[in-house]
């Protein structure tokens, strides 16, 4: 995804209007899936899942979705328990050695 086409759709998303994220109605479908296994796990349905295949998502799709929101709450849960509160910490490329690189082959630091 080109930042172009992804800071509208971060903007609507840090509004939570979803309705406004400029998303295929698939996306939409899977984000507010997402949104009811973060809030609601317990609460989903067969008819939740069997609505995302209505929009094309494959049961393996279903399923990474769910282990990778599932996995976001962990790291946040961790997070929360080692008090670590600033969401910005880690938007950027990982600190690099003095010489402009960091350990990986090529990657710029």
């Amino acid at each position: 995804m080109q930042d172009s086409t992804a800071e509208p759709i971060r903007a609507a998303l840090a509004r939570r209007d979803l309705d406004a994220a400029p998303v295929s109605e698939a996306e939409r479908a899977l984000l507010k899936f997402v949104a009811l296994v973060t809030h609601h796990a317990y609460r989903t349905t067969d008819a939740d899942v069997e609505e995302l295949r209505r929009h094309g998502w494959t049961d393996p799709q279903i399923a990474e979705c769910i282990y990778i929101t599932a996995l976001f709450a962990f790291f946040n849960r961790v997070a929360d328990a080692f008090g670590l509160d600033d969401p910005i910490a880690f938007a950027g490329p990982p600190p690099g050695p003095a010489g402009g690189t960091d350990d990986r082959a090529g990657a710029p630091g």
